[in-house]
């Protein structure tokens, strides 16, 4: 497994995660994706998977870095702080590594929502702090109110098929050394249904990379989001097969004349 930087922390997180979002997989599958190097773990508690994704890291937890979030029904400073004590006790751990705001919702001021944020981190409960689905002016306004900290990281869609960020986030994210965690980045598994018989010139394409590489169709996909500066992807599945295979998307590098083809047909 390939590793980067989380923002400008220092920390390395690896560059295939364990995504939870709908997961009615097992404890287990999660174990042997941490096993496999995916040892970054994406929850929330508008999920309702931070008690599985405890009893996946019991005996380990200084072996993964946990994420998970706050929902943006959840904004206001108490709330934020009681939700952040329900995930630690569901987490079964005294810390969070990456605390994130799941959404902006402009019901609740933002000054009061990043007090609480930064009240988590100086009470040693939270080491970082992320967004999720915000865009420039809304990063912005959270971070004016951090004072003492950064935030470093905003978790997004984003696929082959789904490229939007690439117009203003992700060359802002880059230009401050933001982390951009890529959720759904196999969109729904519409980048791996090798089964469609009428498949179209940029799927042809993709299957053909995968030839190439001799890695699958979704490998080549992840490789591709994870081949960005700053992005590291997240993807969920339910099935033991599939979570190893999400974490052999790693490890190695698509060159950049197939990133060109894949960019290009994908455009």
């Amino acid at each position: 497994m390939e590793f980067k930087e989380l923002g400008n922390t220092g920390v390395l997180i690896a560059e295939i995660g364990l995504g939870t979002w709908r997961y009615r997989g097992e404890a287990a599958t999660l174990r042997k994706g941490i096993e496999h190097g995916a040892t970054l773990i994406d929850t929330a508690e508008g999920y309702y998977t931070e008690d599985v994704v405890g009893e996946a890291i019991k005996g380990m937890r200084d072996k993964v870095f946990i994420a998970t979030k706050v929902s943006g029904r959840h904004l206001a400073y108490d709330d934020i702080l009681q939700s952040a004590e329900e995930s630690l006790y569901k987490l079964e751990t005294d810390y969070i590594d990456l605390y994130q705001i799941h959404w902006p919702n402009p019901s609740y001021p933002i000054r009061e929502t990043m007090k609480a944020m930064s009240e988590l981190v100086d009470r040693g409960l939270v080491r970082f702090i992320g967004v999720s689905n915000f865009d420039i002016d809304e990063i912005e306004e959270a971070q004016s109110y951090l004072n003492n900290y950064a935030i470093v990281s905003n978790q997004v869609r984003y696929n082959l098929n789904d490229r939007s960020i690439e117009r203003d986030l992700l060359p802002y994210c880059d230009d401050r050394d933001m982390t951009i965690l890529a959720y759904t980045p196999l969109d729904d598994g519409n980048l791996t249904n090798i089964g469609n018989s009428m498949k179209s010139n940029k799927m042809k394409i993709l299957e053909a990379i995968s030839i190439e590489v001799g890695k699958t169709m979704g490998q080549v996909a992840l490789n591709w989001c994870t081949s960005r500066k700053n992005v590291v992807a997240i993807p969920k599945s339910n099935s033991l097969e599939r979570t190893i295979e999400n974490c052999g998307a790693s490890g190695w590098r698509l060159n950049s004349d197939q990133i060109e083809r894949l960019d290009e047909a994908y455009s």
